[in-house]
């Protein structure tokens, strides 16, 4: 063996610096694969729960628009002109001669009525005429006598004078027996009960031997007059400057499924009712074959009538709340205004605002019971606006 052979040198030992190194770089990998997706998903899931935070809405604009003012609106039909026929006479009724649903014409006779006390007044009224008559020629005869003896003075002035007042006075009592005698001849005109115009009679409140009493009694008929009719219209009050005379009008009757009547606004009471809040508007319906029967209730179309355009919203877009009608407005950041807002027609599906908002604003369809003031929300493809009908 070769003692003077090289000695072999050993590996140098790992230096404590590359080994602290590999260990951080262990470290810090475990900590990105472990922290970084945790990280990540807490980021999502906050963002998420962000997302889910913030209500999605539908919106809705209001829209200006010529609203259909055609609204049935409750009629009453009444006769053009009505009458209750009353006994002027006393006595008991002799005979009718007509009945109801029979067509007169003025002047003609509808029962006759038997009046013997007022017979028997009239009597004795000329009976009192002829005694005034025959005094009156007495002292007219006595007055020219006196005056003529006058002259000769056979009499004295006074006599004479006072003769000549007394045919004065017999003149007055003739006239006003004269006149008492007039006066009871036109009352027994009077048990002749006439038509007072052209019409039909739809009451008879009266029979043969019934005992009449003038003035304060029942009425023995009532007459109607059919052609042309009268409709009267309680309008609202929002719709009252869309009334003018001239208008026509669509009648309804539920009687009469399919069929419309032209009627024609003659005039309107001029003044809002402070109670109910209408006003009163007169039409006229012509009636030539009868068709419509007095006191019928019908519904009244005002087709022609014009109120401008004005501003209309669906009806879900409402709040009902104790601070009064509003609505969610959506602003241009997406927050939610709450409107009070002030509403006039019902058009159905939509109604009219008549304050609070502005055409083209974006209103909620359907706001949640939670929607408040200052909310975020957003919102989705705008919904257009139903017109009204």
């Amino acid at each position: 063996m070769n003692s003077n052979a090289p000695t072999p040198t050993p590996p140098a030992p790992v230096s404590l610096t590359r080994i602290g190194q590999i260990v951080i770089a262990l470290v810090l990998a475990g900590l990105l694969i472990g922290f970084v997706p945790r990280w990540f998903s807490r980021h999502r899931l906050l963002a998420t729960t962000h997302a889910d935070s913030v209500i999605t809405v539908d919106v809705v604009s209001p829209t200006v628009s010529k609203p259909d003012l055609g609204t049935p609106l409750p009629a009453e039909v009444v006769a053009f002109v009505e009458a209750s026929v009353h006994a002027r006479a006393s006595g008991y009724l002799k005979y009718w001669f007509v009945d109801i649903g029979e067509s007169v014409t003025n002047g003609q006779l509808l029962a006759e009525i038997d009046t013997p006390e007022l017979d028997q007044q009239l009597a004795q009224a000329r009976a009192e005429l002829a005694q005034a008559d025959a005094a009156l020629d007495l002292a007219r005869i006595t007055a020219d006598r006196w005056t003529e003896l006058l002259k000769t003075a056979s009499v004295s002035e006074q006599e004479t004078a006072e003769k000549t007042a007394d045919y004065t006075l017999k003149q007055a009592n003739v006239a006003a027996a004269s006149a008492n005698v007039q006066r009871l001849v036109d009352l027994k005109g009077f048990d002749r009960v006439t038509a007072p115009f052209d019409g039909t009679i739809t009451v008879r409140n009266t029979d043969i031997g019934q005992l009449i009493a003038s003035g304060s009694g029942p009425e023995l008929f009532r007459e109607a007059q059919m052609d042309p009719l009268r409709v009267y219209v309680r309008v609202p009050q929002p719709l009252v400057h869309a009334i003018a005379p001239g208008q026509k009008a669509e009648l309804i009757f539920q009687e009469s499924q399919g069929r419309t009547f032209t009627a024609t606004v003659t005039r309107t009471a001029g003044a809002v009712d402070p109670v109910s809040r209408t006003l009163q508007v007169e039409l006229q319906v012509a009636n030539p074959h009868g068709e419509i029967l007095a006191g019928s209730y019908a519904q009244a179309r005002f087709n022609e009538a014009d109120d401008g355009n004005v501003l209309t919203l669906t009806d879900n877009a409402l709040i009902f709340r104790a601070q009064g009608m509003q609505v969610a407005a959506v602003g241009s950041d997406n927050k939610v205004q709450l409107r009070s807002i002030r509403l006039g027609r019902d058009f159905g599906n939509t109604v009219e605002v008549l304050s609070g908002l502005q055409a083209g604003e974006r209103v909620i369809v359907n706001p949640p019971d939670s929607i408040a003031d200052g909310m975020t929300v957003r919102v989705t493809a705008p919904v257009k606006a139903s017109l009204p009908k």
